[in-house]
């Protein structure tokens, strides 16, 4: 099966943007090279312990395609990471909130009349409805959605992972300050309090305990996410064993109002590949064949 990759050059530029707590974070802003006013404009933000780059052929397709893209680091994270991330303070609400929060205004600043679309990857689905102004994203695209419950992963992953996020991640994490996951082969750097919160992440249930640390914070989140009204377009890859179909929808259970919600299921067999799993969505070898399918949903 063969559908080549069809977009035209666009312009890369490296950008500074500060988040809604005046962190300074890092970013990558993709723009068309027509003179034509933009219609429409992308955020994405990333998957967890995952740097933008790694984004980057999808964003650059976009772009191509007439759609500005803006990608960004979170604190911590690829370009957003201080010299050290011993005794650096993160956590996925400021992720959500200041980081997510941050980019969005950065791109309605830049784009002011374009319909914003913001794309979230694996359990940024969560994270895109978390800030304040997340209602400037006139529509979202969730790819890889999940909560990130060790329970809904397939079960050929369920007892490594369990191993590593809950296991081996808090007692390094605890030893060294960070989760050293570039050593391991598993991504990004994860700060202290992110490592921690992942690893404590041992119900089904995201609602915290009234007593519990951060609580009001973390609640702030949900009921942002809960109360998000949009059109929204759900990305399924049927060999991904993250995002499984239990896991988007106990992701989608916290976001009740999205309507229309239009839900595109592709397998490896779509794209032409053997395998796509969580990542391989954003790859040049899925990615020539599934992103002009995804843009023709779009419009």
């Amino acid at each position: 099966m063969s559908n080549p990759l069809v977009a035209e050059p666009c312009d890369v530029a490296q950008v500074r943007l500060r988040a809604l707590d005046g962190y300074q974070l890092g970013g990558v802003l993709f723009t068309p090279r027509s003179a034509a006013p933009a219609r429409r404009s992308a955020v994405l933000h990333c998957g967890a312990g995952i740097a933008a780059v790694r984004y980057r052929r999808f964003a650059r397709y976009l772009a191509g395609s007439g759609i500005p893209v803006l990608t960004y680091d979170y604190r911590g994270i690829g370009h957003s990471r201080p010299a050290t991330l011993r005794g650096f303070r993160a956590s996925f609400e400021d992720w959500a909130e200041f980081d997510g929060g941050g980019a969005i205004a950065w791109l309605r600043h830049r784009f002011p009349r374009a319909e914003m679309i913001g794309v979230a990857h694996s359990i940024a689905s969560l994270l895109v409805g978390g800030a304040p102004n997340a209602g400037e994203q006139a529509r979202l695209v969730m790819v890889g959605a999940h909560t990130g419950y060790y329970g809904d992963y397939r079960k050929r992953h369920r007892v490594l992972m369990t191993a590593l996020w809950h296991g081996l991640m808090p007692g390094l994490t605890l030893a060294l300050g960070y989760f050293p996951a570039r050593r391991l082969g598993l991504g990004e750097d994860l700060p202290a309090k992110i490592a921690l919160q992942w690893a404590g992440r041992r119900s089904p249930e995201l609602r915290p305990a009234g007593t519990a640390p951060g609580y009001e914070r973390h609640q702030l989140l949900l009921d942002r996410c809960a109360a998000l009204q949009r059109p929204a377009t759900l990305v399924s890859i049927t060999d991904d064993g993250f995002a499984t179909a239990e896991g988007t929808r106990r992701l989608l259970s916290y976001y009740p109002r999205l309507f229309p919600l239009q839900h595109i299921q592709f397998t490896p067999h779509d794209a032409g590949v053997p395998r796509i799993g969580h990542f391989g969505f954003f790859g040049r070898n899925a990615g020539t064949v599934l992103w002009p399918r995804l843009l023709s949903h779009l419009a």
